[in-house]
């Protein structure tokens, strides 16, 4: 049966890299995948990058008001098109049909709740798969909307690791601008569209709670 798995995880845990290796493994075996991010993440446009230098581009990006599985219905109908028309056709070549093998969203925190409903409903209702990457909280340690309902939601969750500065395993995203932390400010901020350089460092607890001089979600 198809799942919907959500694999979070500070930033820098490898989100990404952990992407893209899942979408090789499935064209290794000659299987079909798309790829796709939330438009709102303008770093890289329609690129997915890993800190390792492997980037591709995605098949499409999620509009914050699009209808996500009439979105996946129409470039999964491309897929199956694409590969009927090909000089010798998949069906005649394996005796199935083509078809796309699993959907993959990069920053799915980004994601509004109904589309993370859409995300169930392509699983449960199409019977594919999805493998969603994303970060549980902003420079607050609020939830973003897209990542709790995936935790709500998914069949299956896995936390990406990575460590603090200190040593510890990071579990906040502590956010920066022009090299100070700040613990005020929209809960989206995206480097390439501020005045002033936007950075995040993975933080442990303890060490948050140094920078921030104790404050949680401003309080």
């Amino acid at each position: 049966m198809a799942k919907l798995y959500f694999r979070y995880g500070a930033m820098n845990s490898g989100k990404s890299t952990s992407l893209l290796q899942a979408a090789y493994n499935y064209e290794e075996r000659g299987q079909h995948v798309l790829l796709a991010k939330p438009e709102v993440d303008t770093k890289g446009a329609d690129q997915i990058s890993s800190r390792l230098g492997v980037q591709r581009t995605v098949d499409f990006l999620i509009g914050p008001d699009a209808d996500l599985r009439a979105l996946f219905a129409q470039h999964r109908a491309r897929v199956q098109s694409r590969a009927e028309d090909a000089l010798i056709p998949e069906s005649a070549a394996t005796g199935a049909a083509p078809d796309v093998a699993c959907l993959l969203i990069d920053e799915a925190q980004f994601l509004t709740p109904a589309q993370v409903n859409d995300l169930l409903r392509i699983v449960v209702l199409d019977g594919i798969p999805v493998l969603a990457y994303g970060i549980r909280t902003d420079f607050q340690t609020q939830a973003f909307p897209g990542s709790r309902r995936l935790l709500e939601l998914a069949h299956s969750l896995e936390e990406l690791k990575t460590i603090c500065r200190c040593g510890r395993k990071a579990l906040f995203n502590a956010r920066l601008v022009g090299g100070r932390f700040v613990f005020d400010g929209d809960q989206v901020a995206i480097d390439e569209l501020s005045a002033d350089r936007v950075t995040y460092e993975s933080m442990c607890a303890e060490c948050y709670l140094r920078e921030s001089g104790g404050r949680i979600l401003g309080g």
